[in-house]
């Protein structure tokens, strides 16, 4: 098939017209219908009805069109990237990320791979929203213990353990105080979470096992606002290890135990059925080396 007719014909039926294709693409509509004509003859069926003012797919066309769209788009891509430099990396990556991981990890992170590929501009959207790759026109996307997903691969290249952290002037509830008498304690809380919530925990150094009853005198959406508010002794709070990591061995927070929650994943994906650019390989790889011993190699998909 040849694919010059194929995006012809992609023309013509995304802008509803021939006369319209030649216009957005400055090709003569001659050569727009020769090149539909010469793609329905080699697959022998007609793709378009004409003789009517306003174009109409047949079924064919329609069935055509829907499948071929979006992976023509990408064919084109993976040839002008061979042709620029035989599979370089290079051109625009758009990559989604969640809020906490562009506030600590992203700008160093992108500055090293820009230094790495300087051929590929990144393009980097914050959201903590759902992001659907194809609709979004997404290539990459972080996701923090992402569901199984059949059309996304990928690697996991970060685990981040909750613990429980407390200014070091907060006393410690004792280990022996009565389930049916709590000992409560100040703590800064996640917005959202319930009244009634209990934090359970392991000690590093005794290994021994707590259960905390937290009373809630803040609540804060984000959680490095949760983290600056410890810090300003409001209470204790149950935040993400890597964001407590500096406070913890400046001794400006101690930690009071390690969460039994499990543990949080970070993953670095891309869709299945696309082709694989050079650009978005040499991002996951990037992603996952610069993170170093805490990327996961073993797992390269998901779903």
């Amino acid at each position: 098939m040849d694919l010059h007719a194929l995006a012809d014909f992609h023309l013509v039926a995304t802008h509803g017209g021939f006369g319209r294709a030649s216009r957005a693409s400055g090709q003569p509509k001659a050569t727009l219908s020769r090149r539909v004509r010469d793609l329905e003859k080699s697959l022998g069926v007609r793709l378009i009805e004409r003789g009517s003012r306003t174009l109409r797919l047949t079924d064919e066309g329609v069935a055509l069109h829907t499948r071929t769209g979006s992976h023509l788009g990408e064919i084109t891509e993976a040839l002008q990237d061979v042709k620029a430099g035989l599979g370089r990396p290079s051109g625009r990556l758009r990559v989604s990320v969640p809020l906490l991981f562009a506030q600590t990890s992203l700008g160093a992170l992108a500055a090293a791979f820009l230094a790495a590929y300087p051929e590929v501009l990144l393009e980097v959207a914050t959201d903590d929203r759902f992001v659907d790759l194809v609709a979004d026109e997404v290539d990459v996307v972080i996701r923090v213990n992402p569901r199984p997903d059949s059309e996304l691969v990928g690697r996991c290249f970060l685990r981040n353990q909750l613990m429980l952290v407390a200014p070091p002037g907060l006393p410690r509830p004792p280990l022996d105080a009565p389930p049916d008498r709590p000992d409560r304690f100040p703590a800064v809380m996640r917005t959202g979470a319930l009244r009634d919530e209990t934090w359970h925990v392991i000690d590093e150094k005794t290994g021994l096992a707590q259960v905390f009853h937290p009373q809630a005198v803040l609540r804060l959406a984000s959680p490095l606002s949760v983290r600056d508010a410890v810090l300003g002794g409001a209470g204790a709070a149950m935040i993400p290890r890597t964001i407590a990591v500096d406070a913890l061995a400046s001794g400006r927070l101690v930690s009071w135990g390690l969460s039994t929650a499990p543990v949080t994943e970070v993953w670095v994906l891309h869709a299945s059925h696309r082709l694989v650019s050079p650009k978005v390989s040499a991002f996951v790889t990037f992603v996952c080396d610069y993170f170093g011993e805490d990327a996961h190699r073993d797992l390269l998909s998901h779903g």
